[in-house]
């Protein structure tokens, strides 16, 4: 029903940023909040930041929270995720998901998004 896929991941080093980017195709998109979520080596996935479709309601992590900047471009069918000030450990794969909400409502929960892209990979060194 829908399809996300995400680009934009690679190597940085300690400081530097990255843009990721989620691409949905498939049903409208229209109604559907979305989230980043990261699994780091050895750790289960945990949520990064959420956006409702309006984009008027907005997650952060507390760990990425000043550093990251979530956003979307409905008209576009695209969601991005900012990565400023990047430290070793938001080393991980990140990973888009969906799902249907009211127009302002976002959620969190790992197990509440019926939708997921396949991940990119984000390496920071120090």
């Amino acid at each position: 029903q829908v399809q996300l896929v995400e680009s934009g991941g690679g190597l940085v080093q300690a400081g530097g940023s990255l843009t990721l980017s989620c691409a949905a195709s498939g049903r409208t998109f229209s109604g559907y909040a979305t989230g980043w979520f990261r699994r780091a080596p050895g750790k289960e996935r945990q949520i990064v930041a959420a956006i409702s479709w309006s984009s008027a309601t907005l997650y952060y992590a507390d760990s990425v929270k000043g550093r990251f900047t979530i956003s979307r471009d409905n008209a576009k069918n695209m969601v991005y995720l900012q990565m400023n000030s990047l430290k070793p450990e938001d080393t991980a794969v990140y990973y888009c998901a969906a799902d249907r909400r009211p127009a302002n409502v976002v959620t969190t929960s790992v197990y509440e998004y019926a939708y997921w892209g396949q991940g990119t990979q984000v390496t920071v060194s120090s």
